[in-house]
C-alpha cells in the first residue's frame, strides 16, 4: 500500500497511516491438541458422543480404549446437579479398559469437529483432551484418537466415591436438564441399544433403583 505524504496547504506533513493487522485467533483447541493440516481426525466416544456426536464424520466403529475405564467421576453443578447437591456424569478415569465408538472426521471437517467438541466438552476444562491407541473391534486397525480423558487434579473430579455413594448422589440430585437418574438410565440404554454393555454402569442402576423405589 502506498501513503500520501504530500503537504497541506498549511505546510505540515501528513502522517502515514499505519495499516492495521488483524490476526485470527487461534482456536480453543490450538494449545491443547495438534493436527497436521489436510489429515483426518480419529474421536473416540464413551458417553453421549456415541449416540449424539453433533459433528459430521465419515465412519465410525465399535473399539476399545485400554488403559482407562468409563465412570461417574465428574461432579455435575449445572446440568444434573446444583452447587449445593452436586449431581454425577461420566469421564474417563485410569486403570481398565472402555468399549465406546470411534469416528472418522474427514480433513475439511476437522477444524469445525474440534471447536464443537471444545465448547462441549472444554467449558470447565474437568477434561484432558489427549491422543491415545484406540483398537477398532473386528479386526480393525489400531487409530490414535482424540480422547477426553477427566483430570484427576480438577475440582470437578470426584473419583474416590464407592458405588454406594456414587448410587446416593445420582439417586437424589437435580439439574437443569432433569434428573441425574435420567442421565444414568438413558446412558445405560443407548449403551445397550449399541450392544455395549457395562457392568459397571449396570450394578450402578440396579443400586439407584432400589433407592428410588
Amino acid at each position: 500500500m502506498l501513503f500520501d505524504t504530500r503537504s497541506f496547504d498549511t505546510g505540515l506533513t501528513a502522517a502515514p497511516q499505519v495499516a492495521e493487522v488483524s490476526e485470527a485467533a487461534a482456536p480453543a483447541w490450538a494449545g491443547d491438541i495438534a493436527v497436521a493440516p489436510g489429515t483426518d481426525l480419529w474421536v473416540f466416544a464413551y458417553g453421549s458422543l456415541m449416540w449424539n456426536p453433533g459433528f459430521p464424520f465419515e465412519e465410525r466403529h465399535a473399539a476399545v480404549l485400554h488403559g482407562y475405564h468409563r465412570r461417574f467421576c465428574v461432579s455435575s453443578h449445572r446440568y444434573r446437579g446444583t452447587p449445593e447437591r452436586p449431581g454425577l456424569v461420566l469421564g474417563l478415569d485410569r486403570g481398565g479398559s472402555c468399549r465406546g465408538i470411534a469416528f472418522r472426521v474427514a480433513a475439511g471437517n476437522v477444524p469445525a469437529a474440534l471447536d464443537y467438541l471444545w465448547e462441549r466438552e472444554m467449558i470447565t476444562r474437568v477434561y484432558r483432551p489427549k491422543r491415545l491407541p484406540v483398537h477398532v473391534l473386528g479386526g480393525g486397525p489400531v487409530v490414535e484418537a482424540c480422547t477426553f480423558v477427566v483430570d484427576r487434579r480438577h475440582r470437578q473430579y470426584c473419583g474416590c466415591l464407592d458405588e454406594t455413594h456414587m448410587a446416593e448422589r445420582i439417586a437424589g440430585c437435580c439439574g437443569e436438564r432433569g434428573p441425574n437418574v435420567e442421565y444414568l438410565a438413558n446412558t445405560v440404554d443407548h449403551l445397550e441399544q449399541l450392544g455395549i454393555h457395562d457392568a459397571r454402569l449396570a450394578r450402578l442402576m440396579a443400586a439407584v433403583r432400589r433407592l428410588t423405589a
